[in-house]
């Protein structure tokens, strides 16, 4: 058996690029930061954030460059993808990306209680955009209360580096 499940909530680093291919394919990639807090030997509170690269296809990429801009928070669900290739230097190059299968806005103002919507049905309503793309092979509980642990820091905008 293999499972190949990312699982992120964070903050949007950058509006999403929306583009599309040769075929006609709607893609949409962005970045979510994610923040790491622990106390270190010295009783010291640290944090580090983390930067992941994610890209939505599809009708989640509409809505991605429809719904999100920089700063939104986001529940998402994808799977971890390497990519390489040579560059103009001909070194090899690696990028690391989650392919966003399921992802939840958590901060819509006037948004009620989070839900899903799958890929077959209706598209969101403007005032609770929350999307599922693929309906999972072993659902995932409802985040009925998305509401980080009182301990955690969420990240915000103004501390991002750029």
């Amino acid at each position: 058996m293999n499972l190949n499940k990312a699982m992120l909530i964070g903050n949007l680093t950058r509006d999403p690029e929306i583009r599309t291919t040769p075929t006609g394919r709607t893609v949409a990639s962005f970045s979510v930061a994610t923040n790491f807090i622990w106390t270190d030997q010295s009783g010291q509170k640290r944090e580090k954030a983390e930067f992941h690269n994610i890209v939505a296809w599809a009708r989640l990429a509409e809505i991605c460059g429809q719904y999100l801009k920089k700063g939104s928070k986001v529940y998402l669900e994808g799977r971890l993808q390497t990519r390489d290739w040579v560059g103009q230097d001909n070194v090899k190059r690696y990028r690391t990306e989650i392919i966003a299968e399921n992802l939840i806005m958590l901060d819509r103002a006037g948004a009620g209680s989070a839900g899903r919507v799958s890929r077959d049905e209706q598209p969101p309503v403007p005032s609770e955009p929350v999307i599922n793309v693929e309906e999972p092979v072993n659902p995932v509980a409802t985040m009925a209360n998305p509401e980080p642990e009182q301990d955690e820091e969420e990240i915000k905008v103004e501390n991002i580096p750029f």
